[in-house]
């Protein structure tokens, strides 16, 4: 029976994706399968997948002829998952020896929904680990009681997919929105917090996230950068009154995160970010908006926004 499957999107990694199938040969086990799909690569990255057949047991490998994104490669292989349990991993990611072990030993102990860990941020050889924000650790909870409060950084402002073990039960709270193409993960964690049952936090960080890789959508100014607008109006789509300023506050923070950085997108693309930023905020709780303040730069970039549009 397999326990545990992980699924590993992947487009275009030629660089990278042999050093996150070699972590993956060295957690391997009988019960676990791993689930690579490759959406549409253009470049080596297939013909490296295949290369490692011999050597990974319970690799299974799907492709894409034509990109379908990011959330839908994952559907994809969540779809084809067999394992009582789920993770994830992105192709230009890697893991440490043993941390699926570790992982899958979490959420059996606990016995929960799902189970979040830490990870450890790679830019270039600089290590930095990052704590999912909750210091209470190794104890069951109620995920809705951790969406708030609104002004503090939160489990909902912790997104990564790939930092965390999910029972299968979970069904389609597992599912990403499809047809986004960035930000998919932003309504996902709420989905999860909100109508979960039970989950915990672990001190665990075997999962190494690979920063300012070229090709990332977090370096790429492109049209699909837009879909964070749609993101948003998934998180808000019948959010309760209650978490409703935590969702703003969020928004906000993003959206001016987004301006800040607006010099990547093209005249174009910037007019019609600028455009759905300003609409976006005009559709929000009015008194609510008033109440969100961020930090004087970040307020003073979204009240120009308003003014100008």
């Amino acid at each position: 029976m397999i326990k545990l499957s992980v699924v590993v999107p992947v487009r275009d990694a030629e660089l990278y994706i042999s050093d996150a199938l070699t972590s993956l040969v060295r957690n391997a086990r009988r019960d676990f399968e791993f689930i690579v799909v490759d959406d549409g690569s253009v470049d080596a990255t297939g013909q490296i997948i295949e290369d490692f057949r011999d050597d990974l047991p319970g690799l299974v490998v799907l492709r894409n002829e034509t990109p379908v994104g990011l959330a839908d490669a994952r559907n994809l292989g969540l779809s084809l998952a067999s394992g009582r349990y789920l993770t994830f991993m992105d192709g230009d990611d890697w893991l440490a020896p043993g941390y699926l072990a570790d992982l899958l030993g979490a959420i059996e102990r606990l016995s929960c929904d799902f189970v979040r860990v830490d990870h450890v941020q790679a830019e270039g050889r600089r290590r930095v680990i990052h704590r999912a924000p909750l210091a209470i650790r190794d104890t069951v909870l109620k995920p809705r009681d951790h969406i708030l409060p609104a002004r503090s950084k939160t489990m909902v402002d912790y997104p990564y997919a790939w930092a965390g073990v999910y029972h299968r039960d979970l069904g389609d709270l597992l599912t990403f929105p499809g047809h986004l193409h960035t930000a998919e993960d932003r309504p996902w964690i709420w989905r999860l917090h909100r109508q979960a049952a039970s989950f915990a936090v672990v001190s665990l960080a075997g999962l190494f996230y690979r920063r300012m890789v070229a090709g990332s959508l977090t370096q790429i100014g492109d049209a699909r950068q837009l879909h964070f607008f749609d993101a948003f109006d998934l998180v808000f789509a019948d959010l309760e009154e209650e978490f409703t300023p935590k969702a703003v506050r969020m928004f906000c923070a993003l959206l001016a995160h987004h301006l800040e950085l607006r010099d990547r997108f093209s005249p174009e693309l910037r007019t019609r970010f600028e455009e759905r930023g300003a609409a976006a905020l005009r559709r929000l709780p009015a008194d609510v908006l008033a109440e969100t303040r961020l930090d004087p730069e970040r307020d003073e970039i979204l009240r120009r926004l308003l003014e100008a549009r």
